[in-house]
């Protein structure tokens, strides 16, 4: 009975996303019927079914422009999907996530990319990444301090238990942990040769440079889940490229992360005993004008949180003209500096999930 309604229920999910996928790419009706009637005698004989590579394709760009927290999706339809769910081995997972570090990268010419793994099968992963992005600086506490990045923390523990010894710097690059199905976890070195970093200068403070702060080229998501018609993807790292306040205005400026802030305050020789002198402010803004600075510099594609409001402007008039709802989480969509001076916070927004999406997954375990 159980599996029976389980049977229903993915079923109904996939022919949606049929219906949806193959009138979006203006397939013929006959084909679509037809499909959902391989996809239902498939899931009665299985209990589950695969997803052709064009259905694998669109449904991954479909997850993309449904991101509610996303305010870089007008591009949607620009992402560039690996097939790896025929790979089981952490191995082969290592060398599938070093080209898509290596093919996303692009010398600094950013591409969207997303490798996808294997399906989750009877709510068993035939294989996870343990890292929360493919690149991210390890974190080393210290009584109360930390060296590098706090949020790596635990994980930056559990490789060290693994045999890993970074240099306990602040800019250590962590390895991967990749698990197999039923299999302790694996760690594999990050060639150094894929990755990509940006020196953080700025046009006219000198001292932000002699400050010796970095930041890796591309976000990598990697701990999250991909969802298309019912069918699961646990292991599907994802890239776009960075806005500039994600580095400036969150990870090298948080109290909890690099905490920057003090530093260039007092390389701009600002008053920081009273917070109505809005030091916080002025170094907020020379931060994020550093970051913007290097990466430009770096010739690495970096987006201002103004012209991706804008952006995501056309986005919203390109979803009016195509008759499909817009969903966004307001909180998320807004920049962290200037929010006001864009059109996003001025709005509301539905927070509706729409799939195929992207989804918060709880983190692997060690059998």
């Amino acid at each position: 009975m159980v599996q029976s309604i389980k049977a229903n229920i993915l079923l109904i999910e996939a022919t949606r996303f049929i219906n949806n996928c193959y009138d979006e790419l203006d397939l013929p009706k006959e084909d679509q019927l037809k499909r959902i009637e391989e996809i239902e005698n498939e899931i009665n004989t299985t209990g589950t079914y695969s997803h052709k590579t064009f259905e694998l394709t669109h449904g991954a760009k479909m997850a993309w422009r449904n991101s509610n927290r996303c305010i870089g999706r007008l591009l949607w339809n620009t992402l560039h999907i690996f097939d790896a769910r025929d790979v089981l081995t952490a191995e082969d997972a290592y060398e599938k996530l070093v080209n898509h570090i290596d093919f996303a990268t692009n010398d600094g010419k950013i591409r969207s990319t997303i490798t996808i793994f294997a399906p989750r099968k009877n709510g068993e992963d035939p294989i996870r990444i343990w890292n929360h992005q493919l690149l991210r600086y390890a974190g080393y506490k210290e009584g109360d301090k930390v060296i590098g990045d706090s949020t790596s923390n635990q994980m930056t523990k559990m490789c060290e238990k693994m045999g890993w010894k970074g240099d306990r710097t602040h800019f250590d690059i962590l390895p991967f942990v990749i698990q197999e199905k039923g299999q302790k976890p694996k760690l594999f070195e990050v060639p150094n040769g894929v990755i990509k970093e940006v020196p953080i200068t700025h046009p006219e403070l000198d001292g932000i440079q002699k400050l010796g702060v970095k930041w890796y080229a591309v976000p990598i998501i990697s701990n999250m889940l991909l969802e298309i018609g019912g069918i699961e993807y646990p292991m599907a790292p994802f890239n776009g490229w960075y806005m500039g306040t994600e580095i400036g205005a969150r990870n090298l400026a948080d109290q909890d992360r690099y905490n920057l802030l003090p530093k260039v305050a007092e390389i701009m020789e600002l008053d920081t005993k009273l917070n109505s002198s809005l030091w916080i402010d002025k170094a907020l803004v020379e931060l994020n004008i550093a970051v913007i600075h290097s990466y430009q510099q770096a010739h690495v594609t970096l987006v201002d949180h103004h012209t991706a409001a804008k952006q995501f402007k056309v986005f919203e008039e390109n979803e009016m003209k195509s008759g499909r709802p817009i969903t966004g989480n307001w909180a998320w969509l807004i920049p962290p500096i200037s929010p006001a001076s864009t059109d996003i916070y001025h709005k509301p927004y539905n927070n509706n999930i729409v799939t195929p999406n992207y989804f918060i997954q709880a983190d692997p375990e060690e059998n």
